[in-house]
């Protein structure tokens, strides 16, 4: 018989940050422990990471549904997947912890040469949307990192501010040296996004996340048509569930890119899902973490490990808290590692 119980905890930002829909300073996660009566030293970690406004989960009930799946676990083990569709941070807690228990309670969730610590997962170099000098300098410690994928959340400043700053990279670093993206998180208006993207499009910008607001998917796909820039959907993914629906979307918008946030999606089997409807298109993908603890972040990194991309994945968010876990993930200039000689903290007796 399975027991299980979650802890809360409030996530500090290093510097306020965030998304388009307003700046955070601090964020919620829950972590969540399984484990069975017979052999209760070993446990199953998973974390239930929500982005206020943005997360599905982000209601009032969250607590009384994690409650909910501890109190009848052994209900919950046969068919969460289901029960929990419209929960998916909830659902990819449930799926992180069940899995780790099941591979001995040691957080190795896809064992490779990853956890193994003889192999690394690029990523790219997150610069937050801020002020223009906040930018530079972002832009001028990753670059010192050795970062050749830069990742630029855009919207908060001017558009000729930003266009400005674009410039001043690009004068320094050509396409051939530095891969350029950018993430506008719907920002654009329908009626100016071509021209913004036709603006964009003479600093060799590899891709676009989102650049107007999702569910206008008849403007979308007319935008992949007609855009100089690849476009990447991200948002637009939140809340689409069943297969029947997800190919009903790829079939109306055909992005060259998908942005697959496990915890904003439902966890592996939901972006799994995503990517079985790729396999005779021309779209492809990359993880990116959505402001996940290291436990969530963990859970990512292993398995978009084990998909053997050669894309640069979004997984740079574990530096952004003053308050993480401590664990083996360790960055050294665009390549996370998994560093064996490294412990983790446990959430569950930590103050």
């Amino acid at each position: 018989m399975l027991k299980a119980e979650y802890k809360s905890h409030r996530l500090i930002f290093k510097q306020a940050g965030g998304t388009s829909r307003g700046v955070l300073h601090t964020k919620p996660s829950w972590y969540l422990r399984i484990w069975d009566v017979d052999n209760p030293s070993v446990e199953g970690w998973g974390e239930c990471s929500i982005i206020p406004d943005l997360s599905i989960d982000d209601r009032p009930e969250i607590e009384d549904v994690l409650k909910d799946v501890c109190v009848n676990i052994n209900t919950y083990v046969l068919n969460y997947h289901q029960t929990l569709e419209l929960w998916p941070a909830v659902r990819f807690a449930v799926e992180t912890a069940l899995r780790d228990l099941s591979l001995g309670g040691k957080r190795f969730l896809f064992p490779s040469s990853f956890t193994q610590g003889a192999d690394s997962i690029r990523i790219n170099g997150l610069i937050w949307m801020g002020t223009s000098q906040q930018m530079k300098e972002q832009i001028k410690l990753k670059l010192e990192l050795g970062f050749t994928c830069l990742k630029l959340k855009i919207g908060a400043l001017s558009f000729s501010d930003e266009l400005a700053l674009l410039n001043v990279i690009r004068s320094e670093f050509s396409e051939a040296h530095l891969e350029l993206r950018v993430d506008a998180n719907g920002a654009f208006q329908v009626v100016d996004a071509q021209t913004k993207l036709d603006q964009l499009s003479v600093f060799g910008i590899h891709s676009i996340e989102q650049p107007i607001k999702a569910g206008q998917w008849e403007h979308m796909a007319s935008l992949c048509r007609t855009s100089p820039i690849p476009i990447a959907l991200d948002e637009e993914l939140i809340g689409i569930t069943g297969i029947e629906t997800k190919e009903a979307l790829l079939n109306a918008i055909p992005a060259q890119y998908l942005i697959l946030k496990p915890s904003l999606l439902g966890g592996w089997q939901a972006s799994d899902e995503w990517i079985s409807l790729l396999e005779n298109r021309t779209t492809q993908w990359w993880a990116t973490s959505a402001l996940e603890a290291n436990i969530g972040l963990n859970a990512i990194s292993q398995w978009v490990y084990d998909k053997k991309l050669s894309l640069p994945q979004g997984l740079g968010t574990g530096q952004v808290f003053t308050n993480n876990l401590a664990c083996p993930l360790e960055l050294i200039g665009e390549s996370m590692y998994y560093n064996t000689t490294l412990a983790w903290d446990n959430p569950f007796i930590l103050e």
